[in-house]
């Protein structure tokens, strides 16, 4: 099997392919959660002050409270590690790699609360964004750097790749003499 980078070409095609599908699979979960019409008699407002509605699921008890705030957290957690899968690479750059994590992170939760303000018995909250937010950040923080250090362990820097091989070397290039310009 031909080697390529510091994983083997065929691996990264399958991790990728696989965090490819997961990813816009977990997507399609969350939009089917977060987005279809809910018939409820009525509907809270939106909340846009933040860590209000925080200390209002708090307010209700720790059960409840922790409850809800580790839903929030959860929703979007797996795009931590499922976003730099499907990028596919191991030697990305840690802070690089959470903070183009995080702010794809974001904007997709930040989407879909600005999605939600067309949808019947959903509510906006900016409490959502900051949960879901913290959430991709964490799954990233906890699994993606301990993945990437595996796949290195792996496979040595030193490894080369296997190529095929190169025609022979056909000696020096020919080079043209210079010749002057007419006056």
């Amino acid at each position: 099997m031909q080697r390529q980078g510091s994983i083997g070409g065929s691996a990264v095609i399958r991790i990728r392919a696989t965090g490819g599908v997961l990813l816009v699979a977990h997507l399609a979960f969350v939009a089917w959660l977060t987005l279809r019409p809910l018939d409820v008699p009525w509907v809270m407002p939106p909340n846009l002050h933040p860590f209000a509605g925080i200390r209002a699921d708090l307010a209700l008890g720790w059960q409840e409270g922790t409850r809800r705030l580790v839903g929030g957290l959860g929703l979007l957690a797996p795009l931590g590690v499922l976003m730099p899968m499907a990028h596919g690479r191991a030697d990305s750059s840690r802070l690089g790699s959470l903070v183009r994590t995080v702010a794809a992170g974001a904007l997709i939760s930040l989407g879909i609360e600005l999605l939600q303000t067309g949808v019947p018995g959903q509510a906006v909250d900016i409490d959502s964004v900051l949960l879901n937010t913290v959430g991709v950040a964490l799954a990233h923080a906890v699994v993606v750097p301990a993945a990437r250090a595996r796949l290195r362990r792996g496979h040595p820097q030193g490894h080369r790749p296997i190529l095929p091989p190169e025609e022979a070397p056909q000696g020096r290039t020919p080079t043209i003499p210079r010749v002057g310009i007419a006056p």
